[in-house]
């Protein structure tokens, strides 16, 4: 039957409004009564389940159909991801929950001359979770989140990468959601590096003029893990800088708990665990660790996760990298 702590977990996931975790919950402790024997109430649970998770309301945002010659320059989509979903230390949640706070009572903040923040900077390694909290922004938001595509956006012709920036502020200004310019290095790079050539320089400035001019409601983020290479004229413009760092043993566990939720791992000790986790792995290496470790686990016919696991799959990750 259900632990204290899987009862305890699903008050929070409640007042979260986590429901996806909330549900994985539930799910194990159906797991756990049919191996107790209580078969019964593991198949009618799992039926319970099945039902209130079938008939909740599906959220499809409402947005204006991209322009045709729009097509290529980004990837749109509706995240369902939420800050309630990630592992975050109490000093990123309170910069994430502020910018939510502001885009929320943005209105009551421009009736006294006030704007809100909506131009993000995301630093800090790769796999810190820079483009999953872009994610999380427009799904607690309730926005599409649109990816530009660098690859789509930056040409060799003189003069047509700027005329696609210009094309994707436009689209903001008709169309409210969350721009997310991923690998924003490539196009804020230092315009006195002797590696840069001409073109990029001038696109780096059309960038700053068309973020400079931007008066849109829509939110626009950039992400790096370079801030380094970034031209200084380039913080002033946003709004507000925030870092992503790698994982304290804290953050450690609370990503493998998140990720192997449905295992039982009563017999893990997650402090020795955390120990080899924090040890410069990235959250989505441990993540991807744990997913290993999860599989090896099932493939031996077996839903119980142990200390020599995890470690395992942690190690054979660092090896990789």
């Amino acid at each position: 039957m259900a632990k204290a702590e899987q009862i305890k977990a699903l008050i929070r996931c409640h007042a979260e409004g986590n429901n996806t975790r909330f549900y994985a919950i539930a799910m194990q402790v159906a797991a756990q009564a049919a191996r107790s024997g209580h078969r019964n109430f593991a198949q009618e649970l799992r039926d319970l389940i099945d039902k209130v998770r079938s008939q909740q309301p599906v959220y499809t945002p409402r947005v204006t159909r991209p322009k045709e010659e729009l097509i290529g320059l980004f990837n749109m989509t509706y995240p369902s991801t939420r800050f309630a979903d990630m592992a975050l230390t109490t000093s990123l949640k309170t910069r994430l929950n502020r910018i939510l706070k502001e885009q929320r009572q943005r209105s009551r903040l421009k009736l006294h001359g006030f704007s809100p923040q909506r131009k993000i900077l995301f630093i800090g390694p790769p796999g810190t979770g820079k483009t999953m909290a872009a994610s999380a922004l427009a799904g607690e938001l309730g926005l599409s989140l649109f990816a530009i595509r660098l690859d789509g956006l930056i040409t060799k012709y003189m003069g047509e990468t700027a005329a696609k920036l210009r094309l994707i502020f436009e689209a903001m200004n008709l169309t409210r959601g969350v721009y997310l310019f991923d690998e924003f290095d490539a196009l804020g790079s230092q315009r006195t590096s002797t590696n840069d050539i001409g073109e990029i320089r001038r696109v780096l400035n059309s960038f700053l003029q068309f973020l400079e001019q931007d008066r849109s409601d829509s939110l626009v983020v950039g992400a790096t893990n370079h801030v380094g290479l970034l031209d200084h004229a380039l913080f002033r413009r946003f709004d507000v800088i925030v870092e992503h760092t790698l994982p304290s043993s804290e953050i450690a566990i609370k990503i493998m708990q998140n990720r192997l939720t449905l295992l039982e791992s009563s017999r893990v000790d997650w402090s020795q665990v955390a120990k080899i986790a924090s040890n410069g792995l990235s959250h989505a290496e441990i993540t991807h660790a744990c997913e290993q470790a999860a599989k090896n686990v099932l493939l031996d016919d077996s839903v119980l996760l142990e200390t020599t696991n995890l470690i395992a799959a942690l190690n054979e990750r660092r090896a990789m990298l």
